[in-house]
């Protein structure tokens, strides 16, 4: 349980009482919010127990809370959707009901109705709402001593350049995905899990898709192409000879790493190759 409300984040409270509005939840230093009757499910929320919601600001900057959770909370990123554009600012699209608000002066250029942006979620201490920013970079940290090369991380892919994309990790640091190291198609707002390949001194770091070192690599490899065999009722018309854009659009896999993962399956007696392709044993 909560011992504070906290705007912008998942806060577990205690439903305290019933009225004509929904339920009011409290945290342990007796601060209270209303859930409004439309999240309310009496058979899972009977009174005194303890319930994981989301709590924001209404459209009269009053706390509220909602069992919805947003696309991103506070300190997160996402990739959202402009709805609407005021003079002052736009709002967007992030899975609520009230739009979230993105000052002018949060824009590093003008929004357009439609389009999408790679924003971060914040708090205003004076007025207690919730903001987006598309000023990401104060927002990132070269501060990666606590980080380890071959560490697994959770990414949002920010960007493409020439070299590949830039991506943020862990909603906290810059890094990169390089070109010629990236066996499948990416997406401006995706989310992935990736693997530290080098933490450079500039504080960027360097990753990759796929598990550092030969055996977790394989291992994955292996893992992927049976599955992807097996869903294909057990056989693919493809082996070591086919086509690099095709082994790249069924495996998204390199036909180097398909070459040496066929080879192996081979060994291991899993799958055998015919004349017109792979079947699983």
């Amino acid at each position: 349980m909560n011992k504070t409300i906290e705007i912008g984040r998942v806060n577990c409270l205690k439903i305290e009482r019933d009225t004509d509005y929904g339920y009011y939840l409290i945290a342990q230093n007796f601060e209270e919010v209303l859930l409004p009757n439309i999240y309310i499910m009496e058979d899972e929320m009977p009174m005194g127990s303890q319930i994981d919601v989301f709590v924001y600001t209404d459209s009269e900057d009053r706390p509220v809370a909602t069992t919805k959770y947003p696309y991103a909370m506070l300190g997160e990123f996402g990739y959202f959707t402009v709805v609407d554009y005021q003079r002052f600012g736009a709002f967007v699209n992030w899975g609520l009901p009230k739009d979230l608000f993105v000052p002018l002066s949060q824009q590093k250029c003008h929004f357009h109705i439609g389009s999408k942006y790679i924003l971060r979620i914040c708090l205003d201490e004076k007025t207690g709402r919730l903001y987006g920013t598309h000023k990401i970079g104060k927002w990132l940290s070269k501060d990666t001593d606590k980080l380890q090369e071959h560490q697994k991380v959770d990414i949002l892919v920010l960007s493409k350049t020439p070299l590949g994309y830039k991506v943020i990790i862990e909603n906290l640091y810059e890094g990169m995905l390089f070109e010629n190291e990236i066996f499948e198609r990416l997406n401006v707002g995706e989310r992935k899990v990736a693997y530290i390949k080098k933490i450079r001194k500039d504080g960027k770091l360097d990753l990759s898709l796929q598990p550092i070192g030969k055996q977790n690599s394989a291992d994955i490899y292996e893992t992927k192409v049976l599955e992807l065999i097996g869903k294909s009722e057990g056989f693919v018309a493809l082996n070591s000879k086919s086509d690099a854009s095709d082994i790249m659009k069924i495996f998204a896999l390199s036909k180097k790493s398909f070459k040496r993962t066929v080879t192996s399956l081979l060994e291991k007696k899993k799958i055998v190759l015919e004349e017109n392709g792979i079947k699983l044993l």
